[in-house]
């Protein structure tokens, strides 16, 4: 599994920034008419100019909502000239947030409980809702098809570490939603959103599969067809988000789609709707592919195979979620959406991919998967 957001979304210089945001506002601009909220609301967003954050700063003004934003002005600062921003630090500068009022706050940035801690007790008082975005990782595992939120979370016998790694990150996710509940109590809304895509998501966690299928041949398919993914478009969560604050609606969520059931399979055959090149896929098992060290999720993203308490990932109850009006748009727009902002991007990007397999690796372990069939 991913370890935190943050390490991840390091964005490019601001030109290439201006770039890939000009090409999600013309998908967003393209998308649906978004009618105004009854009651317009002040939304402090704890972050915002990231991946996740932009969809919801775009959704919220279209709404007609007031925003503000607080973070430190590194990440595509540029955006949103119209928007009060805030200078400070979730690490001890929040000097900023001080005698101001807010309807709600969505917290997209913490992964460490003290962050959460510290800005839940400074707003308690000045804020009506707190969401914060939490993850599946919080969970000890995915042991039982349909599992939901009532699932054990991950604990940790040190909960002052502030070392956030693959290890840790779970259980200090789960120490930050105890914070945000504990200051927000009946006011609190936790959100746990499984692989976020979409356009703008700078991990190629998922971004690898339209951009890998619209080069065309043959592809590396991991595991068995009906292997189960999850995954959620970034747009689909922050407008839920939005809503969310918007009906002050508590509780704890798992934010994960697609509505149904998807198989691997059925992922990437419906990705491979939206281009006309030439496409094979070639599965592989998953012992083949520990043996030769291609691993779930960072060389084959949105795959975990069923095993080892995985058992249930694919199948996770997002139940109460869908029945707070959590809604999902097609596989084929999200893919497509995806694929032309990756295009909008500087074209030495294309050469560095940061999830996923080179072309050269894939090749080899197909090669290597071909002549073991020839051999038995």
């Amino acid at each position: 599994m991913p370890t935190t957001r943050r390490e991840f979304l390091q964005l490019s210089a601001a030109a290439s920034g201006a770039l890939c945001f000009g090409t999600l506002d013309r998908a967003f601009a393209q998308g649906s008419a978004v009618s105004s909220a009854e009651v317009p609301l002040r939304i402090l967003i704890l972050g915002g100019t990231g991946f996740i954050g932009p969809h919801q700063v775009r959704y919220a003004l279209a709404r007609g909502h007031t925003v503000t934003l607080f973070n430190r002005g590194r990440t595509n600062p540029h955006l949103f000239p119209e928007v009060e921003k805030l200078r400070g630090d979730r690490d001890g500068d929040l000097e900023a947030l001080k005698g101001r009022e807010w309807d709600a706050v969505i917290d997209n940035s913490a992964s460490i409980p003290r962050w959460v801690r510290d800005s839940a007790q400074l707003l308690e008082d000045a804020v009506g809702q707190y969401l914060y975005i939490s993850t599946l990782s919080v969970y000890q595992g995915f042991p039982e098809p349909g599992m939901d939120e009532t699932a054990p979370v991950r604990t940790i016998d040190d909960p002052t570490i502030e070392e956030v790694t693959g290890r840790t990150y779970g259980a200090l996710k789960a120490l930050c939603e105890r914070e945000a509940q504990r200051a927000f109590p009946g006011r609190a809304t936790i959100v746990r959103p499984g692989l976020i895509v979409g356009p703008g998501d700078r991990t190629d966690r998922w971004t690898y599969w339209p951009v890998r299928i619209d080069r065309g041949s043959e592809v590396l398919a991991p595991g068995d067809p009906t292997d189960l993914v999850r995954y959620i478009d970034a747009r689909d969560l922050a407008e839920w988000c939005v809503h969310m604050v918007e009906r002050r609606e508590p509780g704890v969520y798992n934010a994960v789609g697609p509505r149904s059931h998807l198989s691997i399979a059925g992922m990437l055959y419906g990705i491979r709707a939206i281009t006309s090149v030439a496409v094979s896929f070639t599965w592989v098992n998953a012992d083949f592919l520990a043996e030769h060290n291609v691993r779930p999720w960072s060389h084959m993203p949105a795959w975990l195979p069923p095993g080892d308490g995985n058992e249930g990932y694919g199948s996770i109850s997002r139940t109460r979620a869908i029945e707070k009006g959590l809604s999902f748009r097609p596989l084929a727009v999200t893919a497509q959406d995806t694929l032309e902002w990756w295009k909008s991007l500087p074209e030495e990007r294309w050469t560095r991919p940061r999830a996923g397999l080179s072309a050269e690796r894939e090749a080899e372990v197909l090669a290597a998967w071909h002549a073991r069939r020839v051999e038995s």
